[in-house]
């Protein structure tokens, strides 16, 4: 069972919003004293934070879906919906939060730094926080909003002072042993190392951490061997030590041909350019400053290969030092040197200037609306797609089971200004409206209902701007209606003048008599008319 992972993709999503509520306060003598529906709790974040106390990814690899929790729902009497806990999740220093495609989104160095993965959504609003002038007792609610949900990948980058590398049983995890308190696994066969190795070494004032990776073979860069995978536990160091094995027992290899196969690898080796550190420079790993170790000198052979070695790796501007981890044998210099090396580096990083980003200053331009209408066509139709962040989270609050929420919508999204882009863009009443990317929300766009439901009588919870919307006729055939019922009266009119000027519109005996005394009308009073 793996024991140290260094590199794990994660699954992450926040917590949901907890609903918002509609309800009307109650009492006696006062059966409707108003919306008093609370609103829903917002949902807990996900937030990876550094631990001194964790040194692996492995628990994320064992379990790679993480969910914080989810807010409450808003209650009755202005009571609010509980917030989603916050779940940290505890990463070792040095890990670095990639998106799938590569892209750095954080560098997690130092105890307590943190990056909010997954987001949790927010709740919705009461009927209560909806009330208005106008609008005094809504019968709806917001509905809450799901949480944030990514895919990340977590990489562990050692943060180590001095990188041991070289080939498998030169001797590197040995030099840590007996350098530094660390115990890392040695053995008599190569590739005992399986993982990244820290140690802590002290050298007078200076304190300082050496890292050991597996042995680095010829073909490292495309696959082979161990080493060249955990390279990126060294990409922090400072320098680099060769550790050479002048004891080996293959007459095939020497300590200058192991050289230069592990420079060649390194020279193959991409380092990560994609983050700055805190100089804001990346330097490759064959270019940093570099030390040789020329270990086992306590074998007879190893001491003589060493004497051999020394004045052309010497003469190529290594500083060389003969070593051994058994003997202890020239270990004190080595950690000398490597301290002096650690102290310039810190020194130089102190006595830079620090590097402030200049604040960048976006304010919204005068004409920008918010969103942005997109003319596709599906089916050889022509289809209006709306995108904008307003919009869209606007969607995901309602409940299209209410007619009044949907109207809300339909009036916030008037006011936004989305009605009146649609006409600009030639939109007709309907066509296709989609409201958001491929799972959006699919309308057929009707532009009658420009008037607020705030002024208009109906019970709370429903819309008369959707009553009957199966039957309802559109804004062309109400022209029409309009135009016939015109054409009708004219044509009664004409009707009526043509009969008048013909004679035949007379004026009945009766109607004059009406409203006149029995005396002048020439009638007594038991007449029949």
């Amino acid at each position: 069972m793996a024991s140290f992972v260094d590199r794990v993709v994660l699954h992450v999503s926040g917590g949901s919003g907890g609903h918002g509520c509609v309800s009307v306060h109650r009492e006696k003598f006062k059966p409707l004293g108003g919306p008093d529906g609370g609103n829903g709790g917002n949902g807990g974040d996900v937030i990876l934070r550094v631990d001194h106390q964790t040194t692996t990814l492995l628990d994320y690899h064992h379990a790679p879906h993480r969910h914080a929790t989810n807010g409450g729902p808003g209650m009755g009497d202005w009571r609010g919906g509980k917030n989603g806990e916050t779940l940290i999740l505890p990463v070792p220093d040095g890990t670095v939060v990639k998106s799938k495609d590569g892209t750095v989104l954080a560098d997690l160095v130092g105890e307590g730094a943190e990056y909010v993965a997954a987001a949790g959504g927010i709740g919705g609003l009461g009927n209560a926080a909806l009330s208005s002038q106008k609008r005094r007792a809504p019968g709806f609610a917001l509905l809450g909003i799901e949480g944030e949900s990514s895919d990340v990948v977590l990489e562990l980058k050692s943060i180590a002072d001095i990188a041991l590398v070289g080939y498998p049983s030169a001797g590197k995890s040995s030099l840590i042993a007996a350098m530094s308190a660390a115990r890392p696994k040695i053995a008599d066969y190569p590739f005992t190392t399986l993982v990244p190795n820290l140690g802590v070494v002290q050298a007078g004032d200076v304190r300082f951490t050496i890292a050991d990776v597996p042995g680095l073979i010829e073909g490292a860069s495309e696959g082979r061997g161990l080493g060249h995978h955990f390279l990126r536990h060294v990409e922090r160091c400072a320098a680099l030590v060769h550790v050479l094995d002048c004891g080996t027992l293959e007459s095939d290899r020497d300590p200058l041909a192991d050289l230069a196969i592990i420079e060649a690898e390194l020279e193959k080796y991409a380092v990560d350019m994609s983050y700055a550190g805190q100089d804001g420079e990346v330097v490759p790993l064959n270019h940093r400053p570099r030390l040789v170790a020329l270990n086992k000198v306590d074998l007879p052979d190893g001491k003589d290969m060493a004497e051999f070695v020394r004045p052309e790796l010497e003469s190529r501007g290594y500083q060389v030092f003969e070593v051994s981890a058994t003997s202890h044998e020239g270990l004190r210099q080595l950690g000398f040197a490597m301290a002096g090396i650690v102290k310039a580096a810190r020194d130089a990083v102190a006595a830079a200037p620090p590097k402030v980003q200049p604040a960048v200053l976006r304010p919204r331009a005068v004409n920008e609306s918010g969103f942005k209408i997109r003319r596709e066509e599906k089916g050889l139709e022509p289809l209006f797609r709306v995108l904008g962040e307003k919009p869209e989270r606007w969607i995901k609050q309602t409940d299209f089971t209410n007619e009044e929420a949907i109207g809300y919508l339909a009036d916030r999204l008037a006011k936004l200004g989305v009605e009146t882009e649609l006409f600009k863009q030639g939109a007709k009443p309907g066509d296709t409206v989609v409201i958001g990317g491929d799972d959006g929300v699919v309308f057929d766009w009707e532009p009658t209902m420009m008037a607020g439901a705030e002024l208009l009588a109906s019970p709370r919870g429903t819309d008369i701007r959707f009553a009957d919307i199966g039957d309802r006729p559109t804004r062309g055939e109400k022209r029409e209606e309009q135009q016939e019922r015109k054409d009708a009266r004219a044509a009664a009119r004409a009707e009526l003048e043509a009969e008048r000027k013909a004679g035949i519109w007379t004026e009945s005996v009766s109607s004059r008599r009406v409203g006149k005394p029995l005396k002048e009308s020439g009638l007594d009073a038991g007449d029949e008319f």
